[in-house]
């Protein structure tokens, strides 16, 4: 039952011309130069320290390291980081 509707999601976002991130409930990450990152779609922040942010997506982590990290704003589905972004690492 859970493909067919993966399938019925991937096949209206195609009709009505969706983006995947929209349907499929996936993470949507800006990231602007290595200074911002906006993380959408996420389920919560799992750990934060001023070097590391892990956060939990619907399906899988994200984590991002670097230097003099902040959240400058977070929201229920929404996080904005700022600071020297080293790199981001995606675990399904």
């Amino acid at each position: 039952m859970r493909r067919l509707t993966r399938k019925w999601n991937q096949f209206t976002a195609k009709i009505l011309d969706l983006p995947q991130d929209v349907v499929q409930d996936l993470p949507r990450i800006t990231m602007i130069g290595n200074v911002q990152l906006y993380v959408e779609n996420h389920r919560g922040v799992l750990h934060f320290s001023s070097e590391k942010l892990k956060l939990e997506l619907t399906k899988g982590t994200l984590e991002v390291f670097g230097k003099q990290l902040v959240i400058r704003a977070i929201l229920s589905e929404e996080v904005f980081i700022e600071g020297l972004i080293d790199h981001v690492k995606y675990e399904p």
